[in-house]
């Protein structure tokens, strides 16, 4: 019970720790920031980047993929040291 209390302050922990941790992408002057819960914080879009409006809007969901992408290895790195010293990365299915 006492590890479940201890878990659950974890998980409180990394969940701000996450909120506060930016995550930037570029894809050919798209530039999108997320924070670590996959929550859209900032997109903006270079000069070139305006010239053509297809590509703008296909490098825009390829930098918004990319941040989501790299959010959640941040976010499964944080739980895994988590996990890992409280013992329950040698749980079957948790590895």
């Amino acid at each position: 019970m006492k590890d479940l209390y201890q878990l659950q302050k974890q998980a409180k922990k990394i969940k701000q720790k996450l909120q506060n941790t930016h995550v930037e992408a570029e894809v050919e002057g798209v530039t999108v920031t997320i924070d670590g819960q996959q929550e859209v914080i900032n997109i903006t879009f270079s000069d070139e980047a305006y010239a053509n409006k297809n590509k703008a809007e296909a490098n825009l969901v390829k930098a918004l993929n990319k941040a989501i992408k790299r959010s959640q290895q941040i976010g499964a790195e944080e739980m895994k040291d988590v996990m890992g010293g409280m013992g329950l990365d040698k749980m079957p299915g948790l590895q």
